[in-house]
């Protein structure tokens, strides 16, 4: 088979087809039995509500935690600790990168306290900083 061949195919499938027989009657049919289940499923709104109340409660306890784990929005650039300086040589550049994205990020927090992306942003950096702790320990 040739590349003229497929066209003339594919030509050939864009024309209409009728369908043998009407189709909405089946449809029809096929619908109305189901419309009384579905309205005796749904007389239960309470168990939806409490689904709704329950997922709400879940979204402003995580809300919440997260907010406990962010710097308070009244904290200053300028009141923050002095930057830490590792034992080691090798770790002093990586330390003096992650204090700068530290407070860089801390002043993105000022101008928008409520930012997830930003609050993630400062965890991982917090974490990155610990691990580099850990790591001059454990060099030194």
């Amino acid at each position: 088979m040739n590349e003229f061949e497929w066209r003339r195919q594919l030509r050939e499938l864009r024309a209409p087809v009728a369908p043998p027989h009407d189709l909405w009657a089946r449809i029809d049919a096929a619908l109305e039995p189901a419309a009384p289940a579905t309205r005796a499923h749904s007389r239960p709104g309470w168990l939806l509500a409490a689904s709704f109340a329950g997922l709400s409660l879940l979204a402003v306890g995580l809300s919440l935690r997260q907010d406990q784990l962010v710097e308070p929005p009244g904290t200053t650039v300028a009141s923050s600790r002095a930057p830490w300086k590792p034992d080691d040589p090798r770790l002093a550049g990586a330390a003096i990168e992650l204090d700068a994205a530290r407070l860089e990020i801390r002043q993105a927090l000022e101008q928008a306290p409520h930012s997830p992306a930003l609050q993630r942003l400062l965890s991982r950096t917090r974490q990155q900083q610990m691990r580099l702790r850990q790591l001059d320990q454990q060099a030194g």
